[in-house]
């Protein structure tokens, strides 16, 4: 499910997700609609505050969560590592 969907479920969702990652809700809705994009460092806390309702790959398909998923278990990952050199 996509972020959008996710906050507009229930009334409330934003705030509470803003609350969880101490970032204001209004900067939850512009993730939410795409005003904003949402950093790939976010992504990670935003699947854990959603229980993997809302995951880091539909949150940012162009960075290869696979890799760095199996990187997490096996080792230390870079900056260069997410974003390239």
């Amino acid at each position: 499910m996509n972020l959008k969907t996710y906050t507009n479920m229930l009334r409330g969702r934003a705030a509470r997700l803003g609350r969880e990652l101490n970032v204001p809700s209004v900067l939850i809705s512009q993730w939410a609609n795409g005003t904003r994009p949402i950093p790939a460092e976010r992504c990670p806390e935003i699947e854990k505050a959603t229980n993997r309702a809302v995951t880091c790959e539909e949150l940012r398909p162009d960075v290869d969560w696979a890799y760095l998923r199996s990187a997490d278990r096996g080792g230390t990952i870079t900056f260069n590592d997410i974003y390239g050199s």
